[in-house]
């Protein structure tokens, strides 16, 4: 209960701390010492029927905040919507009902719908601190989820923001779970299947642990924060988008959890699974195409594993009343030349526009995943989709989407490559026999992707392709020298390159 006489001057400082509500209090205000704050105590602010929950950070400098004040970052002020100078009531916040539940999945214990529904709740009303949100996140990928567990985590992230709902039987989307660098096959799918005629409304999120997500990559190109009645606008226009779902506010508390899984390279199956649904349940999708890629160094490694991943994206599929179906594709090695969102940007224009440089391998995947998007057309007969999706891309009308998608989001001002760059070159003769993706999107962020756009890694050789002594395998670009300088210790230790004979080279098992 607070004391509505510990009443202090709110002021606003400009600092954003990214989803997190942060107030700043001075050590000798009275009330830091009559109540007992700490720093990363949770306080109550309020004025009225208003309030917030925020993490307290201790300040020693009256320049920053007086002693009669209390200072809230840039989320929080704007929560708490009042001119600076007001005076709001200060106390501690009651812990949130659902930590309770957090502690038993702790233990290993089996959460019910109820209990997401409560921890879902709580983080979207800021009751949890990053710490907190870190503990569930730490806790559900080490104890695992099972599939009623994902699916009840699934309902309730979905049911935390806004859901679209579109005035047609058939919505379709396409996902890939990640973890190979340069596969942008959803900004050629998105302009092919809405050329089409069919519905394609695109939200993604941001990268968590690569070098770059599809909002990362079209945000080269076009604004991607785009609120929900504009999005809906766009999509009726042009029968698709491309747009961070984050903005849209679809399941935001997914967002939430993502700022905290990035730090920590979390990405747990159940949470991913979880993530990627709530996000295409609130988006009003209706058919789903699911990539799995797998290889040595993807997120998944065994077909045993995509397989069981299948089942369980089905299974809450089945419930939520999304129709999913499943793709295994080859993970063994990046898709496309470019890693980071400028480069990346390059190669999906380059396919668009039927450029003789642009990577067969994304145009092929592209095309492929778009013909069975095309063929939930209940008028397309199975089989007939990838001719009718290559039709598209070859006539210029998916370049032609692709520009009214851009135009209608807002297109952006070209971005250049990194202006600091090195080779990597091959030490040997011989054929590239394995490529490391996971050294390769750690190259492309210690470069400084996603966040400096031009940044990233640049591939010239393929699995498969004969290279000399002293020939580049691969350019990486950066912004900065402490990040070049990084990139390059990490690639003197190791190119991520195999070169060997021909028989050493994996045979590709998968159907893309």
């Amino acid at each position: 209960m607070i004391d509505t006489k510990n009443r202090l001057s709110l002021r606003r400082l400009a600092i954003d701390t990214y989803r997190e509500n942060v107030a700043y209090m001075h050590r000798d205000c009275p009330l830091y010492r009559t109540e007992g704050f700490q720093a990363l105590t949770k306080l109550e602010v309020r004025d009225g029927h208003k309030g917030i929950l925020a993490v307290l950070n201790v300040v020693d400098d009256t320049d920053i905040v007086g002693v009669e004040e209390i200072a809230l970052s840039e989320q929080a002020f704007a929560q708490m919507s009042l001119p600076e100078g007001t005076r709001v009531s200060i106390g501690h916040a009651e812990p949130p009902a659902s930590m309770e539940a957090v502690l038993r999945k702790l233990r290993g214990e089996r959460l019910d719908a109820d209990d997401y529904q409560a921890i879902t709740r709580d983080i979207a009303d800021n009751r949890y601190s990053k710490i907190e949100m870190a503990a569930f996140v730490v806790t559900s990928g080490q104890t695992g989820l099972d599939r009623d567990e994902i699916l009840y985590l699934t309902q309730a992230m979905a049911n935390t923001g806004k859901r679209v709902r579109w005035q047609e039987p058939l919505v379709t989307d396409k996902h890939c779970i990640g973890g190979i660098p340069g596969n942008r096959t959803s900004m050629i799918v998105v302009p092919i299947v809405a050329a089409h005629g069919l519905l394609i409304p695109k939200t993604s999120s941001r990268a968590i642990t690569s070098p770059a997500g599809t909002a990362d990559t079209m945000e080269v190109l076009a604004n991607v924060e785009i609120g929900p009645k504009p999005m809906r606008r766009i999509v009726e226009a042009r029968r698709g988008c491309m747009v961070w779902g984050g903005t849209a506010n679809l399941a935001p508390v997914d967002d939430i959890l993502i700022a905290v899984e990035r730090p920590l390279g979390m990405d747990s199956l159940g949470q991913m699974v979880a993530s990627i649904l709530s996000k295409k349940l609130a988006a009003g999708s209706t058919h789903l195409i699911v990539d799995i890629p797998v290889g040595p160094s993807a997120k998944v490694r065994h077909m045993r594993e995509a397989l069981r991943l299948r089942k369980l994206f089905e299974y809450v599929g089945d419930r939520i009343g999304i129709h999913i179906e499943v793709i295994i594709t080859d993970g063994r090695q990046p898709v496309g030349r470019g890693i980071g969102p400028v480069l990346e940007a390059r190669d999906v224009m380059q396919v668009l526009e039927n450029a003789p440089e642009a990577p067969v391998d994304l145009r092929e995947k592209a095309l492929r995943l778009a013909g069975r998007v095309i063929e939930f057309d209940p008028d397309v007969r199975g089989g007939n989709g990838y001719a009718l999706a290559r039709d598209i891309l070859e006539s210029g009308r998916a370049a032609r989407r692709m520009g009214e998608i851009i135009d209608s989001q807002g297109r952006r001002e070209p971005v250049p490559v990194g202006k600091l760059s090195f080779d990597v070159k091959s030490d040997s003769d011989g054929m590239v026999t394995e490529i490391d993706n996971l050294l390769l999107a750690r190259l492309a962020r210690l470069a400084g992707a996603p966040m400096d756009k031009g940044a990233g890694v640049d591939l010239c050789k393929k699995l498969g392709d004969e290279v000399t002594r002293g020939e580049v395998l691969y350019r990486v670009y950066a912004e900065f020298p402490p990040d070049l300088h990084f990139a390059r210790e990490l690639a003197r230790q190791t190119s991520g390159y195999r070169i060997g004979e021909a028989v050493e080279l994996p045979v590709h098992t998968f159907g893309l």
